[in-house]
């Protein structure tokens, strides 16, 4: 009877363990046009931590320090705004006629005689009329089929990456604002969240070791990202201009910028520019080339290089840190896909110290 009634207890246990990571999901997804900003926010003033500390040591007032360091940080990327805009601009304006270009070369490729896609696809329909008429044979009713009309799922992905631009640019002074304030609160907004640990000195101390863990933590990954995209940048600028690749530089710019996203960004790139190289020399070798020299920077730096630093740096174990960016990635997009990591290192932080999660931790951990 007790056995019966302990094995109860344990199914509803889980039961309700279920249902609150079930709720849980569901609130970051339902709260995610308040969590992102607020993360990238908190991710930004580490970022910037450093150098404000620095400006204050030369007696500069916390918050005019802020102000200098967030004035450099936005005039620095409006300038490089400005300076590539017009080749940004020129390569934009150049789109409908490379789509033109494109589809003209691949009219003419399926002219010279079947792809094997085509092929395979004629093969599937010739199965599915087999099919057909068996059905016809035994009685079935048989539903005309319609030629089904192409999809408009590029327009469908063009729009919302456009809407997600715009979302980003409304949502830039929100996050520049709150990273102006967690800069110049200092290490006061830190006090007031350890008040909330209650009054046990090793409570606070062990909230102290946390929050110093998370700021090396989130430090180490953004000096080890920022460090690896420059490279991949610098990298593939340099290279796309010895090949003669138009626009070279606004390649190198969004290859760093789009490495920001892991796995994504760096397909983005070596697709972008394959085409793009097929598009102006009109040949398949240079197309292989361009796109081979792209994907060997974003594998050889942008994936081993700033995998073994950021393993050195956070100790997250790479199968682990896989599958939380699927996790995030599902859940918030392309801010998951970025934020991702982070947060497992700071989970991982905060299970470390808290022996009831521990577990956790070494799972976490390599």
């Amino acid at each position: 009877m007790a056995i019966g009634r302990q094995s109860r207890i344990s199914v509803l246990t889980m039961l309700v363990g279920v249902l609150c990571v079930i709720a849980i999901v569901a609130a970051l997804y339902l709260a995610r046009a308040f969590l992102v900003p607020l993360l990238l926010g908190m991710l930004a003033s580490y970022a910037l931590r450093p150098l404000v500390d620095w400006l204050q040591g030369w007696r500069v007032p916390r918050a005019l320090a802020a102000v200098a360091v967030l004035v450099v940080l936005v005039g620095g990327v409006s300038w490089m705004t400005v300076t590539l805009s017009d080749d940004a601009a020129a390569m934009i304006d150049k789109l409908p006629d490379a789509a033109r270009k494109l589809r003209h070369d691949l009219g003419a490729a399926r002219a010279e005689g079947p792809t094997p896609l085509q092929n395979m696809q004629e093969a599937a329909n010739e199965i599915q009329g087999a099919a057909a008429d068996a059905g016809a044979k035994l009685g079935a009713r048989v539903v005309a089929l319609r030629p089904s009309e192409p999809t408009a799922w590029l327009r469908d992905y063009a729009l919302a990456q456009t809407a997600l631009l715009f979302a980003v640019v409304a949502q830039t002074p929100i996050v520049l604002l709150l990273t102006y304030f967690l800069l110049a609160s200092g290490t006061h907004f830190r006090r007031k969240l350890i008040q909330f640990v209650g009054p046990s000195l090793s409570r606070k101390k062990d909230a102290v070791r946390i929050l110093a863990d998370i700021d090396i933590q989130v430090q180490r990954y953004l000096f080890a990202t920022l460090l690896a995209n420059a490279m991949v940048a610098i990298g593939t600028w340099l290279t796309f201009a010895a090949f003669g690749m138009e626009y070279a530089a606004v390649w190198g710019v969004a290859a760093g910028l789009l490495h920001f996203i892991p796995y994504l960004g760096a397909a983005l790139i070596v697709l972008g520019s394959g085409v793009a190289a097929f598009l102006q020399f009109g040949s398949l070798l240079y197309a292989f080339m361009v796109a081979g020299v792209a994907l060997l920077f974003a594998g050889a730096i942008g994936l081993v290089f700033m995998t073994w630093l950021q393993s050195r740096a956070a100790h997250v174990n790479a199968t682990v840190l896989f599958i939380a960016l699927l996790f995030f990635g599902w859940l918030w997009g392309i801010w998951g896909l970025l934020l991702g990591a982070p947060l497992v290192g700071i989970v991982k932080v905060v299970c470390e110290h808290i022996d009831e999660l521990k577990p956790v931790g070494e799972l976490l951990g390599e």
